[in-house]
């Protein structure tokens, strides 16, 4: 194994260890915010026996997605066996870094030093705990509930615009197609479909006029950012 992946594969190790002793003693998930789209079925098949655990010991789970898990069907899996033992479970169209809150005590954050998803800063000072489970709250208030049902799950035509917005709002910023898929958590593909619709609407030709015939149309000013 190559030095790096073993580096990985270690600060994976510790970063386990280290969620797992603070899992052991904790009361309450304060929030967990999960972005990018669809999880890992690797990873939803390891989270989930501890999401049970933490329920069979009355700890309350709320976590947010975003809204293109509605059309992920191992995360809904996942989000349906544990939303039956009272996990809740709400999607947002844009989300920020990845965030867990143990009893408002503790947090994890991603570590901007790693690109890898190995990596987290442990937080526990009190005042910066305390902000980002405010951050966290303010982000729960505006998503979505979302039910298991085969009719419910699917992003209805509100969550569709709302996410359609999102797009455009990137794109009008200056955003390429790649990088807005990984913010919103979606294909490259479902970012040019969303841009493609928007021009057939406006009769645009190109990213600038679309832009252009946005701000003259005041189609996203209306919309939260």
């Amino acid at each position: 194994m190559p030095p790096s992946q073993l580096g990985t594969a270690y600060r994976t190790a510790m970063l386990t260890r280290r969620v797992l002793k603070v899992l052991a003693h904790s009361g309450q998930l304060g929030g967990g915010a999960q972005p990018g789209g669809g999880r890992d079925v690797d990873l939803l098949e390891r989270a989930l026996p501890r999401a049970l655990e933490l329920n069979r010991r009355g700890v309350k789970q709320r976590t947010l997605y975003q809204h293109t898990v509605r059309s992920h069907g191992p995360t809904l899996s996942y989000i349906e066996q544990v939303a039956m033992v009272g996990a809740e479970v709400r999607t947002l169209d844009d989300l920020f870094d990845r965030l867990i809150i143990f009893d408002r005590v503790t947090a994890f954050i991603p570590d901007p030093r790693h690109e890898s998803r190995a990596a987290a800063l442990v937080i526990e000072h009190p005042a910066i705990v305390h902000y980002l489970a405010q951050v966290f709250d303010h982000a729960w208030r505006r998503a979505e509930p979302i039910a298991i049902t085969e009719y419910q799950a699917r992003p209805p035509p509100l969550l569709t615009e709302e996410t359609r917005h999102a797009v455009l709002r990137l794109m009008v910023a200056g955003h390429t197609d790649a990088a807005i898929a990984k913010r919103l958590g979606m294909s490259t593909r479902t970012v040019s479909t969303h841009i493609k619709k928007s021009s057939e609407l406006f009769n645009s030709h190109s990213r600038a006029q679309l832009a252009y015939l946005l701000a003259q149309s005041g189609t996203l000013e209306d919309v939260p950012a």
